[in-house]
């Protein structure tokens, strides 16, 4: 994507901000958006900002006159963490409100569970969850807005290489995320020449993981790697204080939000992860190529809600850039085919997770470059040296 079609697309995603209300749209036919996250239930803490983000840019795509002459009309739903809810969602958007795209859902679990409907439907689907098995093998309709576990787990091992440590204990939450990642840990740990020596499984709704931490700890390990989305993930961090295990903690991007350290209270504090530039931004170097973008959804983030700014808004800005920047190239054709082939040129997008290079053979676009390995220090975020 060249510089000035990036250009074009940050500014028809954010302009709306600073144009009067009154700007009308020039065409009458309209952009029909899909949504569906976990607004409500487990994964709320991943879906509210995710709604909360595309409400607030369509509106203001609206207010500014729509995109490329086009109003923006967004439908969404709230699966509430619910499969069963989401793919009854998802056919509706299909079948009863005749969408030119998805966005969404928010897990991975949920993804998976619905990209046959949206493919056999001929609908672009563009998912907020990590699981790599989203895009791998390869749907023609789905793509990915996230970095993948297979890039995440690789951050988390070499900084575990680089401090010496060899015996890593892994302990991972049994949904689509959790599963996901624990196969590119038994994949990848042997890769870096380090040994698994306690594997723990723990359930998306249990409350006490004491026991799965006090086998770990028998172990005697390095390191401890925790794979999986809140609530989960800070209960293991308070039952480890509790434990009196001393052991460094490993968690993956999938708590990259402050409701986790909120969550986790003085537990969280020293805890590791590979997470994307958004929730450090204002340390990111100046000449940094997503500085101006995650410092510009930051601020209108926080300015809207009052609260801080989230990894995981920031993949439904995502979401909604990358169909800005299919509309673009597709010269305002805003039919699912359009859009689906047009993805697939987007080369150069500068979002808040990352530089996306999609082609035919990436529905993701991004590598393990997306992340940076920060750790928890009095409360806040800290981009690790």
């Amino acid at each position: 994507m060249s510089s000035t079609l990036h250009k074009l697309v940050v500014f028809l995603v954010f302009a709306a901000f600073l144009m009067p209300a009154s700007v009308q749209a020039a065409e009458q036919d309209t952009l029909r958006i899909g949504a569906v996250a976990s607004a409500s239930g487990p994964a709320s803490f991943l879906g509210q900002p995710e709604k909360q983000t595309m409400i607030m840019i369509v509106k203001k795509l609206n207010a500014g006159g729509g995109l490329d002459g086009k109003p923006v009309e967004l439908f969404f739903y709230d699966d509430e963490t619910d499969v069963n809810k989401c793919v009854l969602a998802v056919q509706k958007l299909v079948r009863k409100d005749k969408v030119d795209a998805i966005i969404g859902p928010t897990t991975s679990g949920n993804t998976l569970a619905v990209t046959r409907i949206a493919s056999s439907a001929g609908i672009p689907l563009l998912s907020m969850a990590s699981s790599e098995k989203i895009v791998n093998p390869q749907d023609p309709w789905v793509f990915k807005v996230t970095p993948s576990d297979s890039h995440a787990v690789g951050c988390i091992l070499e900084h575990a290489k680089q401090q010496g440590y060899k015996r890593i204990a892994i302990i991972t939450v049994s949904d689509g995320f959790g599963q996901s990642g624990r196969d590119f840990l038994q994949k990848l740990i042997p890769d870096f020449g380090m040994e698994i020596v306690a594997d723990e499984v723990y359930g998306p709704k249990d409350t006490d993981m004491t026991a799965q931490l006090t086998s770990i700890k028998e172990q005697n390990p390095d390191a401890i790697i925790c794979w999986g989305t809140n609530p989960g993930p800070a209960v293991i961090a308070k039952n480890r204080m509790q434990l009196g295990i001393e052991t460094p903690l490993y968690m993956s991007h999938g708590v990259a939000s402050k409701k986790f350290i909120e969550l986790a209270g003085d537990a969280a504090e020293g805890l590791m992860l590979p997470a994307g530039r958004l929730i450090v931004a204002d340390q990111i170097a100046d000449d940094n190529p997503q500085k101006p973008v995650l410092m510009m959804y930051k601020n209108v983030y926080e300015e809207t809600f009052k609260s801080p700014v989230s990894t995981f808004g920031g993949h439904a800005y995502d979401a909604i850039g990358l169909l800005t920047a299919a509309t673009s190239l597709s010269g305002g054709d805003t039919s699912p085919q359009a859009l689906r082939d047009n993805l697939e040129k987007v080369d150069g997008f500068i979002g808040t997770a990352g530089v996306f290079h999609l082609s035919p053979e990436d529905h993701n676009g991004l590598d393990a470059s997306a992340f940076v390995m920060v750790i928890i220090e009095n409360g806040d975020w800290k981009v690790m040296e």
